[in-house]
């Protein structure tokens, strides 16, 4: 009796890594559909090199995504 359950252990265990491994399978076609590797991921940094940001600009804009906020 103790075997048959072992058995059963073991198979929900191997069935539980092969539907693990699925899960990477998927997520790795999903991810490589969505951002596939030849795009190059384009950055912000730099683009407003040279530029200065006051204090008050950044009040400004805080307060202007806070109007967009739902909550």
């Amino acid at each position: 009796m103790k075997s048959v359950t072992l058995k059963k252990d073991h198979d929900l265990l191997a069935k539980i890594e092969f539907i693990e491994k699925e899960i990477k399978e998927l997520k790795s076609t999903v991810l490589k559909q969505h951002y596939p590797p030849h795009k190059k991921l384009v950055t912000l940094r730099g683009i407003i090199k040279g530029t200065d940001i006051s204090d008050k600009d950044i009040s400004l804009a805080k307060k202007s995504l806070k109007g967009k906020m739902e909550i």
